[in-house]
């Protein structure tokens, strides 16, 4: 079980590693290639960053295991809130006052209903899938017209079209190679051996898939933005911690679940409790509600969101031993 375990974390960071190395290796070739940036930035990072989360929940759910490939989202989404701006907050406060905020808030609040609304029937199919992903477009395509016209202010857009952020680009058409098949071999390896090694943990435990979603699999996927918005805490920037959290929630439910929906159908397990997802929505509320009263999250509300955070992990752990 040791070694297990061993191969589920070193599967996690090869997630992680090979993911950061598609996304490099893309984004040079494109910039060799002359692609302008900001459709770089609409399409390579953009869906790169998320290539960890929708890598898993589409091979679990091609696997036969939907609770893992739900917990996941659910479970990135909740951490995503409480834990990956709980952490940073305790440091130094986050405001809530970017532009666009608002607008981007509402987007995340809709999708999260209508991924509710849709897995109130049972089971995701195809057409609700590809809505789901067509949503994910059109906010791009409208974000991206926002941003080439100059009337968008949205700090998280600019950074994302002036790829800021993706620095150490490879200089050699040989590097850039290397990166791309690195991790294009990596990404399925790695998910391929998640799966695996999360379903025997599962079992050695008494615990469901989805437990293992919810908690191992969702934490290991947002251990990125939780190093990022910790990072730049400490050096007192920690304002684009709140539209990377909204962003990436908004990407885990539309092009993440879409994506997986539209490759199979992802029925709801009959033991997966349906608190989660009030859970979720409770989560995107309470980030909400100081998104559109300008409230900064201090080190009280910081420390509260940690201590939701381990709540919902450990409350899942006694249904998953009750069920």
């Amino acid at each position: 079980m040791i070694i297990t375990f061993a191969i589920l974390v070193a599967s996690l960071v090869g997630l992680i590693v090979a993911a950061e190395f598609v996304v490099r290796g893309s984004v040079a070739l494109a910039l060799r290639l002359h692609v302008p940036p900001l459709l770089i930035g609409l399409t390579i990072v953009a869906f790169g960053t998320s290539a960890p989360e929708l890598l898993v929940s589409a091979q679990a759910a091609l696997s036969g295991m939907p609770g893992l490939s739900i917990g996941n989202i659910i479970g990135s989404n909740v951490a995503n809130v409480f834990l990956v701006l709980g952490v940073p907050a305790i440091i130094y406060p986050i405001a809530a006052n970017q532009p666009t905020i608002r607008r981007n808030t509402s987007f995340m609040l809709g999708a999260t209903l209508l991924f509710m609304y849709f897995s109130w029937s049972g089971v995701l199919v195809f057409w609700q899938g590809a809505l789901m992903f067509g949503l994910i477009i059109i906010f791009l395509v409208l974000a991206g017209l926002r941003v080439a016209n100059g009337s968008s202010k949205d700090p998280n857009m600019q950074e994302l079209v002036e790829l800021s952020e993706v620095g150490n680009l490879p200089k050699t058409w040989i590097m850039i190679a290397v990166l791309l098949i690195a991790g294009l071999i990596g990404l399925p390896l790695s998910s391929h051996f998640l799966i695996n090694s999360a379903s025997t943990v599962a079992g050695f435990f008494g615990v469901s898939n989805a437990m293992i979603g919810l908690s191992i699999v969702a934490l290991g996927t947002s251990l990125p933005e939780l190093a990022t918005t910790v990072a730049a805490a400490m050096h007192k920037q920690s304002a684009m911690a709140l539209g990377n959290v909204i962003g990436s929630n908004l990407f885990n439910i539309l092009a993440v679940m879409g994506v997986t929906a539209m490759l199979t159908d992802v029925p709801i397990p009959a033991d997966f409790a349906p608190a989660n997802f009030w859970i979720m929505l409770g989560a995107s509320l309470v980030l909400a509600a100081f998104v559109f009263t300008h409230r900064s999250i201090t080190r009280p509300f910081g420390i509260l969101f940690l201590i939701g955070y381990i709540g919902f992990v450990v409350w899942n752990y006694t249904q998953s031993q009750v069920s």
